[in-house]
């Protein structure tokens, strides 16, 4: 079992930066993929950026690209998220995942364990 829990979420203006966290408890965190994923209001939940557990590498969605980084500290058991440059299409409810295979890391359904989320929302 993995407990996740995200944090940094706020109000912002457009072109502002936040920086989320998920912080996690339970198993053997250093294991797992990492996802981010978002979904607005009326929306589905949609692919943000992924992170291997070995090799760190990473996965973003083309809207995001540039703009967004994932990063993780396994030694700390989180895993970030630092949005740069945010838009007003950026406000949504954030939630990281965490998944035992890189396959699929853009679907949700690759993933077991999900965070409460946290709410991001871009004025403009």
């Amino acid at each position: 079992q993995v407990q996740l829990v995200e944090s940094g979420g706020g109000l912002v203006h457009t072109g502002d930066s936040l920086r989320l966290s998920c912080a996690a408890s339970g198993r053997t965190f250093s294991r797992y993929t990492m996802g981010w994923f978002r979904q607005s209001l009326g929306k589905e939940r949609e692919f943000v950026a992924a992170i291997a557990w070995t090799t760190q590498t990473t996965l973003y969605a083309d809207s995001v690209k540039g703009r967004f980084t994932a990063s993780r500290d396994n030694a700390k058991n989180t895993v970030y998220l630092q949005m740069n440059n945010l838009k007003p299409e950026d406000t949504a409810v954030y939630y990281c995942a965490a998944g035992q295979t890189w396959t699929r890391a853009t679907t949700s359904n690759a993933y077991d364990y999900w965070g409460q989320g946290t709410q991001v929302t871009v004025s403009s």
